[in-house]
């Protein structure tokens, strides 16, 4: 199961390392945006990344890190602006490490990211597609329907946590900052769902009155606003260093701070303890399909395109007798590809996520569910899938799995991605095992930020 639900901080440092910085700041003219975030640009021998520039951009960086042919910058200026340049609609954009791209009109970043995936596979998979690179684009802005919220105590000028409520210190809340794992307190996040953005300011408020348990590090917030439900939801489920005393008050107070608050999960992983209020689920409807998710289950984050990923992996192809569904999840590509296929063997390792399939799948015969890692019920698979389709996490297949998907020669895969050089990687491998790819279509679930997902289709020659 992919888990993928918190912004993810961009790749560069957020104070220079004495140990490792050196020199003075310098110009350079940006090449490239590569994946990750950064320009990319060349200074005395050394391959130089910077955030949050644009290509032909000439900045002024200084040095954070550096080694005998490699400088990661912090920008100073912009000296010669990019005509498309912009500015971002965030106040805590350079801080929060959640969004990289703001600087970016939407338009010209879909441009990019399409360039950047045809170079990400030509580096890790020496893939040198020319065909065209399909483009899905999401609204920009109020996209994320799920959001990872650190809590931290409030600082001083000082450094000192100020006096507080009787319960504790005030608390803050916000993302990390970038490759950090300090706050940045946020007030505003523009890429959340209006209902999230509601539920944080929310929580933001209680935290600031002291009001919350002082060991509460983290809340996941999920909703399915805009997933054509009546009356949108959400789930919390927070992470607490030690479980709170009185925690059924508590949970009644978070529930109070928004009526879409449906269910609380509180869990203090150290101690392997858990206590649920509410439901547990909710349910997302996308077209015709209906899915149950729960605290601990993955569905994709951005709420305008979900439908049309599920669509273009499903329904785009002929159907037949057998499909495999592998890291299934809570059944986004399974339910709707029973609609194409006599059999569809969904595999998911998660129980949570696997519990979430099975009611899902219930009245559909046609799926049968796998709890297993993919690895190890492909090595024991024997049949001969019509089609195959791959949704795996950030880090790819294991070799194993993918050696296997030769020897099992499906006529097709469909290979889903939220990682452009693990892709390419498994992509290569496949290429050379007797596979061809047909199409790559790129959704950009993630705007504002550098990621991206991927659908590549492949046919066996």
């Amino acid at each position: 199961m992919k888990r993928r639900s918190g912004f993810k901080a961009r790749r560069t440092p957020p104070a220079a390392n004495p140990r490792s910085s050196a020199g003075h700041p310098f110009d350079i003219i940006i090449e490239k945006l590569v994946y990750g975030g950064d320009g990319l640009a060349r200074h005395d021998g050394a391959t130089v990344f910077v955030p949050f520039v644009l290509p032909s951009e000439r900045v002024t960086v200084e040095p954070a890190e550096r080694k005998k042919d490699f400088i990661r910058a912090r920008l100073v200026r912009v000296v010669d602006r990019s005509p498309e340049r912009t500015d971002p609609q965030c106040p805590h954009f350079g801080a929060c490490g959640g969004c990289d791209y703001q600087h970016i009109p939407y338009y010209a970043q879909i441009r990019y990211k399409a360039e950047i995936l045809r170079e990400t596979l030509r580096r890790t998979g020496k893939i040198d597609w020319t065909g065209d690179i399909t483009t899905h684009a999401s609204e920009p802005w109020k996209y994320r329907n799920r959001a990872q919220w650190k809590v931290r105590p409030a600082k001083t000028a000082t450094g000192t946590a100020p006096a507080g409520a009787a319960s504790g210190p005030p608390m803050e809340i916000g993302y990390f900052r970038a490759r950090s794992t300090s706050l940045c307190a946020v007030h505003d996040c523009p890429i959340l769902s209006p209902i999230l953005l509601k539920v944080l300011l929310a929580l933001r408020g209680a935290l600031a009155a002291g009001s919350l348990p002082p060991e509460l590090r983290e809340i996941e917030a999920f909703t399915n606003e805009g997933a054509n439900v009546a009356e949108p939801s959400v789930l919390l489920t927070l992470t607490f260093s030690g479980f709170p005393s009185h925690a059924k008050e508590h949970a009644e107070q978070i529930q109070g701070l928004a009526p879409e608050i449906e269910s609380v999960l509180f869990h203090d992983p150290r101690r392997g303890r858990m206590a649920l209020f509410g439901p547990g689920f909710l349910h997302y409807q996308l077209a015709t399909q209906s899915y149950r998710v729960g605290h601990f289950s993955f569905f994709q984050v951005d709420r305008f395109l979900a439908e049309e990923l599920a669509r273009e992996v499903c329904e785009n192809g002929p159907g037949g007798t057998l499909a495999l569904d592998l890291f299934a999840g809570v059944g986004l590509f399974a339910l709707p590809l029973a609609d194409k296929f006599q059999r569809v063997i969904a595999v998911e390792s998660n129980p949570a996520a696997a519990r979430d399939l099975e009611t899902n799948a219930v009245g559909t015969p046609k799926i049968e569910i796998r709890t297993a890692d993919v690895e190890d019920f492909l090595r024991t698979f024997k049949g001969e899938p019509d089609l195959i389709v791959i949704d795996p996490p950030r880090v790819g297949l294991p070799p194993e799995a993918v050696r296997r998907l030769i020897e099992i020669g499906s006529w097709r895969i469909t290979y889903v991605s939220c990682e452009p050089p693990t892709l390419g990687r498994d992509l290569r491998v496949l290429l050379d095992g007797g596979y061809r790819i047909s199409s790559i279509d790129l959704f950009d679930l993630f705007p504002q930020s550098f990621h991206m997902e991927t659908v590549v289709r492949l046919q066996h020659s």
